[in-house]
């Protein structure tokens, strides 16, 4: 039977049922707003189903593996047997235990839930198509929207995701099978993480990459040590190339071919000036494209509700998460860098709030990013760089976590805690973390650069040990040239 087209309304459509989306929707029904929302394929998003979550399920496992192997040092001696099946099922648990528990979540805050593709026909209206044959459509008129359809993975010429041996994210945390090697086009840190969890596995890992490094963006010396990791695993690095081909082998798999590209690279990779007239060819079974992500913003035809975006098809918003139209939001990936779902799920509860008119915003200042490569990297703030071009004279300290009596005893002690604070009163301005732990220790200098703390708060806050949290407390002390653990400056 085909369903007939129909006309509802709400107080709230939320678009798109991701950390950005369902935390929205959520937050509106708490505040007692009629709320709808609308998700064409799963609740949670990618986050949820095909990328944080599973991401780490897998960095988690493989890291098990990889350390009961290497544990000769501690007296263990094992030689662990991976079942990849198993560790699929394992992770897929893993992500429905959430999915389910975000859809139940929603309908008990009210929430009416919609199966679809959203898309506006005007400012104040969307067409919601039903997925399945016959299932038809329908109209749904509201008072204020939230868009929050999320980011997709960009393609690359010639490299089409539709092609058995080319993989992006969500297809490579899905396979039935360990690929005996893989080329990775992209040191981002999607790329990076999912080099060292094949790596682990056993795969034959190379990483392509245009730039002369990996992950753009960070510090050198964040870098320095998750660089190191990857190659004792056997990652191997082609720094200045651009994947540009591939194609079937007769005697199996694909040969990936790589061109070099303008800039020199360096960082232990091939230079661009070295093969000016060569092409890298690889031989392997399977690519991974994480050359970075791109809004889903072209299906929702925008134009329709007169809602802007910038040239690569970001939608615009100010720190209350209003669009150009001032009754329509966006949030999340969608609504452009830094694209972190910790930021996505605050901008839903800063449009809920609004909305309900109360006098929300959103404050960057202490936006933690975390990368889950091996060690770890975690920032919050401003770097030491950005607080000087901000104006500040700084003064910064650190604590190697080769001096933490607690990483010693993990087996983990690569990396180190850095502070920055404002040389004249001492308030945190910026923290960054490379080592064990990382991504939970961040935790605590954000909640200090939240309340404005200062090293001697930091510093005077007595931490349990032995731990890793320690470092912290050290780090401060550090800056502030009184240090009991490591040298001061």
């Amino acid at each position: 039977m085909v369903v007939g087209d129909v006309t509802t309304g709400t107080d709230v459509l939320v678009i798109g049922a991701g950390p950005a989306g369902y935390v929205a929707a959520i937050r509106a029904g708490q505040l007692d707003l009629d709320v709808t929302l609308v998700e064409k394929d799963a609740y949670g998003g990618t986050c949820l189903n095909y990328g944080c979550i599973p991401s780490k399920a897998l960095i988690t496992a493989t890291d098990v593996a990889h350390e009961a192997a290497t544990a000769e040092e501690m007296g263990i001696h094992a030689d662990p047997a991976i079942d990849l099946a198993g560790m699929m099922d394992w992770k897929d648990g893993v992500v429905d235990q959430l999915t389910s528990g975000v859809e139940k979540l929603c309908k008990a805050n009210g929430v009416t839930l919609l199966e679809g593709t959203a898309h506006f026909v005007d400012e104040n209206t969307v067409r919601v198509s039903h997925s399945g044959e016959g299932q038809g459509s329908e109209s749904l008129e509201f008072e204020h929207a939230v868009v929050a359809t999320g980011s997709r993975p960009i393609e690359i010429p010639n490299f089409d995701f539709a092609d058995e041996p080319v993989l992006d994210s969500r297809q490579a945390l899905s396979l039935d099978s360990v690929p005996d090697s893989l080329v990775v086009v992209g040191a981002g840190y999607i790329g990076m993480e999912l080099a060292s969890v094949f790596a682990k596995l056993g795969t034959d890992v190379t990483v392509l990459e245009m730039l002369d490094s990996i992950l753009p963006g960070y510090d050198d010396d964040l870098k320095r040590p998750v660089k190191k990791r990857a190659t004792d695993l056997g990652i191997e690095f082609e720094f200045g190339y651009t994947a540009s081909d591939w194609h079937d082998r007769e005697e199996g798999g694909i040969r990936v071919v790589a061109e070099p590209a303008e800039q020199t690279a360096a960082d232990g990779g091939s230079t661009a000036e070295q093969v000016a007239d060569d092409r890298l060819e690889l031989d392997v079974e399977n690519v991974l494209v994480a050359v970075g992500r791109e809004p889903v913003s072209d299906t929702l035809d925008l134009e329709e509700a007169g809602i802007e975006t910038d040239e690569r098809g970001f939608i615009d918003t100010d720190s209350r998460a209003r669009t150009n139209v001032d009754h329509i939001f966006a949030v999340g990936d969608v609504a452009g860098e830094p694209m972190l779902a910790h930021k996505g799920s605050a901008e839903g509860k800063v449009a809920a709030e609004v909305i309900a008119g109360e006098p929300a915003a959103l404050d960057h200042q202490a936006m933690p990013a975390v990368v889950f490569t091996d060690p770890e990297i975690a920032t919050v703030g401003m770097t030491e760089s950005e607080a000087e071009e901000a104006g500040f004279e700084t003064t910064v300290g650190t604590f190697p976590f080769r001096a933490s009596g607690r990483a010693l005893t993990t087996g983990d002690s690569d990396g180190f805690v850095k502070v920055v604070a404002d040389e004249a009163d001492g308030y945190l301005l910026g923290a960054s973390i490379v080592g064990p732990e990382a991504s939970e220790l961040i935790a605590e200098l954000g909640l200090a650069i939240e309340l404005g703390a200062t090293l001697e708060d930091v510093a005077a806050t007595v931490h349990a040990h032995p731990t890793l949290s320690e470092s912290v407390m050290e780090a401060a002390e550090n800056a502030l040239d009184h240090a009991i653990h490591t040298l001061n400056r």
